[in-house]
């Protein structure tokens, strides 16, 4: 039952992984003629030509409508991953297609050197529906937590007089992987062969209030270094681990007494993933600066930065992005939100996680060889495994049997479906879930 060791959405590796076997194909089943049309995708011309930073699973996924995908020979997934939290209207919703459509038609891409109705349509619902005031766009999450942290340090240096900040991040987290945020990624085995790596970051127990005050106490010492604490409000590559929220009441208070700016980075659990519409009011805090970036555009690529007022430090000329919230990605992320709002799917979210987490439990009885629990939030969940089973043996099972999860550290299988899952969607998942672990069993 061994397996080697998966900790991230991008920590696979082609021997990893299995090959795409008979019984893959024999068990095909043709939607319709449009699905079809990429059968004689070769994987090996493909790895010819795209650099190998993803170990991939031996399916080339051709199209989607709702909660289910197809493959290129035909073959219909029930989709549990959602482009890792990040489709929050499924596939091909009729919003979207809408959106997408009119947008292109109408403007897709000016420089912000201009003004740009649709971002400032978004930003405007963003902080009516938020704690922020001020909205920065970019294009991934990760460039979010890099332009957050570039803000900090400029805050640290003009409101707080510091001459060299440091951000204190968690251990386990997951910020991205430019150089600066897997600096700030509490885990060494992002950092390795990077290095030298950005300084002015130190990490800490996640949930751990007291490692957090030595911390500070430590380090602000002999002079004042602290400018800024980043959090996630669930470590979600970090096995689906969530916040505690007297621990993060805690954090709010010392982040009030010494006007160090909390930072929350909400990439993974903000956009309605938790039940509610930001990760930060599962936890009942209100940050000074929060990130988003995945489930904020349904898909279409885009990132931002979210801030109170007297933390909007940047001035013109001191961060941007080309691409950045351009017409046609706020377009489409603003009819993202309208929908979310329309159609009530934070209720869905909680409802069906609900049924979700009802359904896990009843699974961890039936398998507690295979195991030990499960924790989560609304719609990201995670099965946690026992001593000696790993999240990819369980994934790749999930995978023949028609269910797409991945993992979440070596021993969470994590889902994390598009908020519009029905109840019997939740239900067949389930049904395959126990499918594969009969299997392992």
């Amino acid at each position: 039952m061994s397996s080697p060791t998966l900790t991230s959405e991008t920590q696979l590796t082609p021997d990893s992984l299995p090959q795409a076997s008979s019984d893959l194909v024999a068990n095909a089943t043709s939607a319709d003629a449009s699905s079809t049309t990429q059968a004689d995708f070769q994987p090996d011309v493909f790895d010819q030509h795209v650099m190998s930073t993803y170990g991939r699973f031996p399916i080339a996924l051709e199209r989607g409508e709702g909660c289910r995908v197809w493959d290129s020979n035909g073959k219909a997934y029930l989709d549990f991953v959602a482009g890792i939290a990040t489709c929050t209207l499924g596939h091909a919703h009729p919003a979207m297609v809408e959106a997408v459509t009119t947008q292109i038609k109408k403007l897709h891409h000016v420089s912000n050197l201009y003004y740009i109705p649709e971002q400032g349509a978004l930003a405007e619902w963003l902080t009516a529906n938020s704690c922020a005031d001020r909205v920065f766009f970019c294009n991934s999450g990760a460039e979010a937590n890099e332009g957050a942290i570039k803000l900090a340090r400029k805050y640290g240096h003009t409101e707080l007089g510091i001459d060299a900040p440091v951000i204190i991040t968690a251990q386990a987290s997951f910020h991205g992987r430019t150089l600066a945020t897997v600096t700030a990624t509490g885990q060494p085995k992002y950092q390795k062969n990077f290095n030298p790596l950005v300084p002015g970051f130190y990490y800490v127990p996640y949930n751990d209030i007291e490692a957090l005050r030595t911390a500070i106490r430590e380090l602000d010492a002999e002079q004042r270094q602290v400018a800024a604490i980043l959090l996630e409000p669930m470590q979600g590559e970090g096995g689906v681990c969530p916040g505690n929220p007297v621990y993060f009441k805690q954090v709010r208070q010392l982040c009030d007494e010494t006007g160090i700016l909390l930072m929350l980075d909400e990439v993974q659990v903000g956009m309605g993933r938790t039940g509610n519409l930001w990760g930060y009011q599962t936890v009942g805090v209100e940050p000074d600066v929060f990130t988003s970036a995945k489930g904020l555009g349904g898909g279409v690529p885009i990132g931002a930065i979210l801030t109170k007022r007297h933390c909007d430090v940047f001035k013109p000329g001191e961060h941007g992005s080309t691409f950045g919230g351009n017409p046609f990605v706020c377009g489409v992320a603003l009819k993202v939100c309208e929908t979310l709002a329309s159609e009530n799917l934070l209720a869905n979210v909680r409802s069906r996680g609900k049924q979700l987490r009802a359904g896990l439990q009843k699974i961890v009885q039936k398998y507690p060889s295979l195991c030990t629990g499960v924790r989560g939030w609304g719609l990201i969940n995670g099965l946690v495994l026992a001593e000696g089973i790993a999240a990819l043996d369980i994934v790749k099972v999930a995978l023949e049997e028609g269910l797409l999860v991945i993992p979440a550290s070596a021993k969470v299988v994590r889902m994390v479906p598009p908020l519009i899952v029905s109840e019997a969607e939740v239900d067949q998942a389930l049904a395959l879930l126990d499918r594969t672990l009969s299997k392992l069993a």
